[in-house]
């Protein structure tokens, strides 16, 4: 590989070292300046709210000569930060820290407000957009008390913006209107990956890692399809459905040749990908027809996300903690992955076993026949069968269902449950617990370790004591799962009941017997009672407005969003009304269900 036309690995900067004795051009080629309220205060936000070391994205810049650069890449975010250095009275600015190339107009706009600190009385000779910018930092700092102004400015010696030169060789144009036509730039995963590459001596090594780097980051597909044919073979059994391998070692071992490995740290590599939007590693060299691939499957959580998941996962059970998942700690997270190569040889065997485990064991979307527009859950296992020569992918059930056990859909109902309540990345705990879990023993019971993070969470929110709004979804999503998970020995419903139950995205909380019934009134302690409350989509809420229960229970395609609603409509006509007395019944039935579930775990 020739040197001179490697990317060169990214450096980190602190934001109020970005500029020192540094200057920046922004060339004619690109837009001008153009964020807006929302993009500046969600940056400004994102740097008052971050603890330890915090990455607010990257800087893609060509060298012009000593200490001066044309900023390809990042311009908007890099003069959104000088605009808040200039403002903060910053001694890294200087008054040629950033220019634009033949833009006279900008270039007084940004000479005026840092001689000045303050805005242009006569805004027509000067660019609206720059010096709306400033009005918007001034603003944001009138709302927030000095104490909270000096502390803002505190926190800046630990944030960081990630620079990255680029080699003589390419054509910046090309490079440029790539980037800008698709509104992409390196995410934040990929300044990791160069920071576990920096360390790794090896060339060998060194493309292995990123080869195994660029199959993981494809989400949407199984892992094994993110490899050609011979790499799959030796990664992953003849069978494509085992993963062996116990060391970063028996991965190179395992494979000898580099002919399939391309380490993809060039700048035209890049662009490439971005051109082309095909696998970095599956080139289809097996002759096989993947595309169908590409569609199928959707992935829980994003690459960025399941590398935090990993993290904390390594880190075992006892660090739990929402900071371990929040992307704004994505850098500081991670770091210690790269502080050796042998922590970053590790890392990378890591990254590979956990995603094979999470393929395997972890529910995702599936989009194909009847469900293609809509999906539906999936919880298969990937293995490789012969169709006359060649050999193509199959999906089976992760664990085969005999005749008396339903423990697929069991654990694919289970997860999609969590996956509804836990919509936010950082709450997704559930997925490294069982991550942590199925790497100590593949054969760990994943059933009962979920139910009893589930069960923990619901003691938490005091589920006997929640009424109305303050009642946390994982109340009503994890009985929802009781209900269906017993179902066919339950007194509650028929056995065909439920059959086709799949959890759907709910967040809205459904009064059963309606809030503005003026005519006749519930009393407040029974109209917000668990017992009359369900959890249901905001569509669904909506539509049922404020009717009363008879009619609500008509609607069937929302009563079946849930297995709880449906007993309350049952409920409804077997008595022939829903009053108090039907509510406090179906309230203490269910709580003492769930009481019942967390005495089965000790809690």
């Amino acid at each position: 590989m020739n040197n001179e036309t490697t990317l060169q690995h990214p450096t980190e900067f602190k934001i109020n070292e970005i500029f020192k004795n540094t200057e920046y051009i922004i060339p004619i080629y690109q837009r001008d300046y153009s964020w807006s309220k929302d993009e500046i205060e969600q940056l400004l936000n994102d740097i008052k709210d971050s603890s330890g070391i915090y990455f607010v994205g990257s800087l893609i810049v060509d060298h012009i000569e000593t200490n001066s650069y044309t900023v390809i890449d990042g311009q908007q975010r890099l003069t959104t930060l000088y605009l808040l250095l200039v403002y903060l009275k910053d001694l890294s600015i200087t008054p040629n820290s950033l220019s634009f190339e033949t833009r006279e107009k900008s270039n007084k706009t940004l000479k005026y407000i840092f001689e000045n600190r303050k805005l242009p009385c006569d805004e027509e000779i000067y660019n609206e957009d720059i010096v709306s910018g400033y009005k918007i930092i001034q603003n944001y700092f009138n709302t927030i008390s000095e104490k909270d102004k000096e502390k803002f400015k505190s926190r800046l010696e630990q944030i960081s913006i990630i620079r990255t030169l680029v080699p003589k060789e390419i054509d910046l144009n090309h490079y440029f209107e790539i980037m800008n036509t698709r509104g992409e730039q390196l995410e934040i995963h990929e300044i990791a990956k160069g920071k576990i590459l920096s360390v790794i001596k090896d060339d060998k090594n060194k493309k292995l890692a990123a080869a195994i780097w660029d199959a993981c980051s494809q989400m949407d597909r199984y892992i094994q399809m993110n490899f050609t044919q011979e790499i799959r073979n030796a990664f992953f059994s003849p069978s494509w459905n085992e993963f062996k391998l116990t060391k970063f070692d028996d991965l190179k071992n395992n494979y000898t040749t580099n002919d399939n490995l391309d380490l993809k740290l060039t700048l035209q590599g890049i662009l490439d990908k971005l051109e082309e939007n095909k696998g970095i590693i599956n080139n289809n060299s097996s002759g096989n027809n993947n595309s169908d691939e590409d569609e199928r499957f959707e992935s829980i959580i994003t690459f960025p996300n399941f590398l935090l998941i990993i993290n904390e996962a390594l880190k075992g059970t006892t660090n739990i903690d929402d900071i371990n998942l929040d992307d704004k700690n994505f850098i500081n997270n991670l770091q210690g992955h790269w502080a050796s190569e042998d922590k970053a040889l590790n890392f990378i065997y890591n990254l590979l076993k956990f995603r094979f485990l999470f393929d395997k064991y972890i529910v995702k979307r599936e989009f194909a026949k009847n469900y293609k527009e809509d999906g539906r859950w999936s919880l298969q296992r990937l293995e490789m069968y012969k169709d006359g020569k060649s050999l193509k992918p199959t999906y089976k059930l992760t664990y085969d269902n005999t005749a008396n056990d339903n423990k697929n859909a069991q654990l694919l109902t289970l997860q999609s449950a969590l996956r509804v309540t836990y919509t936010s990345p950082k709450n997704m705990h559930w997925l490294s617990k069982a991550l942590f879990e199925l790497n100590k023993n593949e054969n760990a019971d994943l059933i009962t370790i979920l139910e009893t993070y589930a069960c923990t969470k619901v003691k938490e929110s005091d589920y006997k004591n929640a009424i109305g709004f303050d009642v946390a979804r994982i109340i009503f999503t994890y009985l929802d799962y009781i209900l269906y998970r017993d179902r066919n020995k339950s007194k509650y419903f028929n056995p065909k009941d439920l059959v086709n139950f799949q959890f759907i995205f709910r967040n809205s909380i459904e009064h059963f017997y309606p809030q503005n019934d003026e005519i006749n009134k519930l009393e407040s302690k029974y109209l917000h009672c668990f017992g009359n409350l369900a959890l249901i989509t905001v569509s669904a809420n909506s539509k049922f407005s404020n009717w009363p229960p008879k009619s609500k229970a008509d609607k069937t395609d929302i009563i079946n969003q849930s297995p709880k609603l449906i007993l309350m409509k049952n409920l409804m006509v077997k008595n022939k009304q829903w009053t108090a007395t039907e509510i406090q019944q179906h309230d203490k039935e269910m709580k003492d269900l769930l009481e019942q579930e967390l005495k089965k775990y000790n809690l």
